[in-house]
């Protein structure tokens, strides 16, 4: 998720970027659930709007979607070519990066989550309650496994060290689909009984469950030496917008209560928030 020209990237080192004193503008997939979409029910959306009020600023979202080229083509895009001198983007924060992101400048994470095992009830494996039982089983029962992977991720990574890579059925992380995101797809894959588990992030896995919160097992992964499967998630501002940085920072401090309340309701399994390290100047 993330680049930028040099023509661009010389421009923006020599700006200096002070918060938009009238509007919060976000950096958004238009349909991306249960993260946001046109309709703002994601949880992106929530929070976005939670922060824009506290601050008294208008909501405003530039579309675009989250795949390869999405920070060069919202975030670092000027809003037109008359932009380039009032330093007017296209949109100013990305509510959803990836702690320790190299291509913006981060904030203090606001939730921690994991990849999880997420089983279909009623399928024959409903006694499975750690992953590693998946390996443990013999291989007349591997031989039935449904498992959708993907073609990157710490849930294939998990499969290939466990050597059940052969039980995955594949599926590519970003489709181009204009019409259904990956979470969409793998819970109509699951009602159709195409699959019956999947190794999945954790956020993409509470929408699943969100679809039917009595239909599934979910079996949080648990990092492991040489696999790293939960992550700290942040918000992102261009790479000098220290102010807007700041901002954010205290605000997310500030709404620590609310923004956890709101993750709780899309079934997020979430984890202590960890301290990060200490950034050198």
């Amino acid at each position: 998720m993330k680049i930028s020209s040099v023509i661009l990237g010389l421009t923006l080192g020599a700006t200096v970027f002070t918060a938009n004193a009238e509007k919060f503008k976000v950096c958004a997939d238009p349909l991306n659930p249960p993260y946001s979409d046109k309709a703002q029910t994601g949880f992106e959306n929530k929070i976005a709007a939670l922060f824009a009020k506290s601050q008294g600023q208008e909501l405003e979202y530039f579309w675009f979607p989250q795949r390869i080229g999405f920070i060069r083509n919202s975030l670092n895009a000027f809003a037109d070519d008359n932009a380039v001198e009032s330093k007017d983007f296209k949109c100013d924060i990305v509510i959803g990066m990836p702690a320790g992101s190299d291509m913006v400048l981060t904030t203090q994470p606001y939730y921690h989550s994991t990849y999880v095992l997420l089983i279909a009830k009623g399928r024959g494996w409903d006694n499975i309650q750690t992953a590693e039982q998946l390996a443990q089983l013999p291989p007349a029962q591997q031989a039935k496994l449904k498992i959708a992977m993907f073609d990157r991720g710490a849930g294939t990574d998990w499969l290939q060290k466990h050597d059940l890579l052969d039980q995955g059925i594949p599926y590519q992380s970003m489709t181009g689909d204009s019409e259904n995101n990956v979470a969409m797809q793998i819970e109509q894959d699951l009602k159709a009984k195409k699959i019956d588990m999947v190794m999945l992030w954790g956020v993409l896995a509470g929408y699943v469950v969100s679809q039917n919160p009595n239909g599934y097992t979910v079996i949080p992964l648990k990092s492991e030496t040489g696999l790293k499967v939960d992550y700290q998630m942040t918000m992102g501002v261009r790479k000098n917008d220290k102010a807007r940085q700041e901002q954010l920072d205290k605000l997310i401090t500030e709404k620590s209560a609310d923004i956890t309340a709101i993750l709780s309701h899309y079934h997020i399994p979430l984890l202590p928030i960890e301290a990060l390290p200490s950034k050198k100047d």
